[in-house]
């Protein structure tokens, strides 16, 4: 049963005949007195509730009346529905333990789905099943690992993949986050629909909206044609948001709408879009803690992590090395035609020891490089280390990062975000110092989304 809270008979007659529509049992009230009764007594597995369903619009006892029902059943799931007006209150509700949150005036589809994909998370339940039976179930067959860790995320990627829950997956560079968002892909309903990635690092903000949400032709000066944005491309299917951490504030906000709505508008066009899309989102960055010093949306991660997946750093896991070196070795032998490739057991384990900053990246570039120097099929410690030796290097009292550990790009804004704040935010200092000129550095700060404060140069 589905308990509706809201003073407004026309919001609850409209919910009603949505919910029993669609085969659900409703209960709805006005009062919440009698909500926390029907609560305690007939336990719904779902509570709708309007944060102002009083004439007191400050959200107050909406969030005391969210709060009781904590209280009582700390595992219910609620969805709040509130206009664009309440935002910001709807993010204290979430704080407070609310599920999800629904703009007025709401998208049947939308309100739905999600009505759809809480309950499902409610009827789950973790078996801790080992990788074989992972494996019986579920399509993992390009992830490798059997650490009771990865056991653990293959499990919840198991459980939710076949609901609509917008997921968050978290990790260092080279953990994987890429391969899960695909593992959650080919396990859901999803599956035989667009998987569509996105780098956002790599979008610069003047190109976002045209990349995300297409453009007519004449929008602007050089749109010759129309173009398909990703949103569109993936519609009905999975859209994996890449490296979300690095989107600036301006574009946050259209990605909050179109996440929160699921409509949007097509650059040069004023019809508007739906969109019907399961949304992955990855990023190496904190966002707790870009959110509390004002650089991350706490709005848009609450939209983004009903449910967050931690990848561990390959240091964490090193059982799983040997798997993956031989995963990597059993591919190279076709490619590079040496079927009796090997590395032999004290090998092994010297390789689960290394520290590898750059995860299963750079084991994997490390292998790679071993089996193209050395011409011995059986490869032993000394042909890994010449390679490992061979990565960082030197110049003056600089050590680069070794080979595999950052791609080219992480490095170049590693290295103009260090100048920017050597230089203090001096744009012609910076770009001099960089060996670019001041547009050069303008041009890749607005790609990388670099922040900056304009007033300051």
């Amino acid at each position: 049963m589905i308990l509706i809270i809201d003073d407004d008979i026309a919001v609850r007659t409209s919910l009603i005949l949505l919910m029993e529509g669609e085969g659900y049992s409703v209960k709805a009230t006005e009062n919440p007195g009698d909500a926390l009764t029907i609560i305690k007594k007939q336990k719904p597995e779902l509570v709708i509730l309007d944060l102002n369903f009083s004439i007191d619009t400050s959200g107050r006892e909406g969030l005391e009346l969210l709060a009781r029902i904590k209280q009582i059943d700390a595992g219910i799931p609620i969805i709040l529905i509130t206009g664009w007006g309440s935002i910001e209150l709807a993010v204290q509700g979430m704080k407070a333990g609310a599920n999800d949150f629904i703009n007025k005036p709401w998208s049947n589809d939308h309100l739905l789905q999600s009505i759809k994909t809480l309950l499902d998370l409610q009827d789950t339940r973790a078996e801790h099943r080992t990788r074989k039976q992972l494996d019986k179930t579920y399509n993992f067959q390009h992830i490798i690992g059997e650490d009771p860790k990865m056991l653990d995320i293959l499990e919840t990627i198991g459980r939710v993949a076949a609901t609509d829950a917008s997921i968050l997956i978290m990790g260092e560079s080279g953990t994987g986050k890429e391969l899960i968002a695909e593992a959650v892909h080919q396990n859901s309903l999803r599956r035989n629909k667009p998987f569509i990635k996105v780098n956002l690092g790599g979008i610069s903000t003047s190109l976002f909206e045209s990349e995300m949400f297409g453009h007519m032709r004449g929008a602007f000066t050089d749109a010759r044609f129309d173009r398909v944005g990703r949103f569109e491309m993936a519609n009905k299917g999975t859209i994996f948001l890449d490296e979300i951490g690095d989107v600036d504030a301006g574009s946050q906000v259209k990605l909050l709408r179109v996440l929160q709505d699921r409509t949007y508008e097509v650059l040069g066009s004023s019809r508007t879009k739906t969109v019907d899309t399961r949304v992955v989102c990855a990023t190496n960055k904190n966002l707790n803690e870009m959110v509390s010093r004002g650089t991350f949306r706490e709005d848009l991660l609450y939209r983004i992590n009903l449910i967050t997946i931690y990848l561990p750093p390959l240091r964490e896991r090193p059982k799983d090395i040997p798997l993956l070196v031989n995963f990597f070795i059993d591919n190279l032998k076709e490619i590079y035609n040496r079927p009796k490739l090997l590395v032999n057991a004290n090998t092994m384990k010297w390789l689960t020891q290394l520290p590898l900053p750059g995860n299963i990246r750079q084991l994997k570039n490390l292998v790679e490089r071993t089996i193209l120097v050395s011409r011995r099929d059986e490869l032993d410690i000394e042909d890994f280390r010449s390679q490992l030796e061979l990565s960082p290097v030197k110049k003056g009292n600089m050590q680069l990062p070794g080979v595999g550990t950052l791609t080219l790009e992480e490095v170049e804004v590693e290295m103009i975000k260090r100048a920017m704040e050597y230089h203090k935010n001096k744009i012609s200092k910076a770009a001099a110092s960089l060996g670019l000129t001041r547009s050069a550095l303008y041009r890749r700060l607005d790609k990388y989304q670099i922040p900056y404060d304009e007033a300051e140069y």
